[in-house]
């Protein structure tokens, strides 16, 4: 799949004391870069939420190249990497003004029916668009 491409600039308030953005806050870029990609292909959250289901995070790894600053704009690209069964796995490069990379990750989150809490299968109309899009 293509990689959906979504940009952020560092807010004073994403940053610590040594003047980096917080490391929580890559996760908290990488949710919007997330519910951004599946908008861009039709699937909005609440439509999701409105089918009963909720996607939580069940995993995620984060490799830290170099840190991100107040005031920089960072570009995330986010790509669908695999989708089996309930779970869907997204990647993502960030990347600093100068194209550096600078931060990847992958994400995991699983469908889950928000009344039980139970992992499940997605709406056929998430799970057909998905598989076209791992299919390109």
């Amino acid at each position: 799949m293509k990689s959906f491409q979504t940009t952020y600039r560092v807010t004073y308030s994403d940053t610590d004391q040594m003047g980096f953005m917080h490391h929580s806050n890559y996760l908290k870029c990488y949710e919007t870069a997330r519910w951004e990609l599946f908008r861009s292909i039709g699937i909005a959250y609440p439509e999701i939420e409105y089918e009963g289901i909720i996607l939580p995070v069940i995993n995620t790894s984060l490799k830290f190249i170099k840190p991100a600053f107040y005031d920089q704009k960072i570009i995330i690209n986010t790509r669908i990497k695999s989708f089996k069964g309930a779970r869907i796995v997204f990647e993502y490069q960030t990347i600093n003004e100068t194209g550096e990379i600078i931060n990847e990750a992958q994400i995991t989150v699983a469908c889950v029916k928000k009344i039980t809490g139970k992992a499940c299968f997605p709406p056929k109309k998430i799970s057909d668009t998905l598989k076209e899009l791992i299919d390109k």
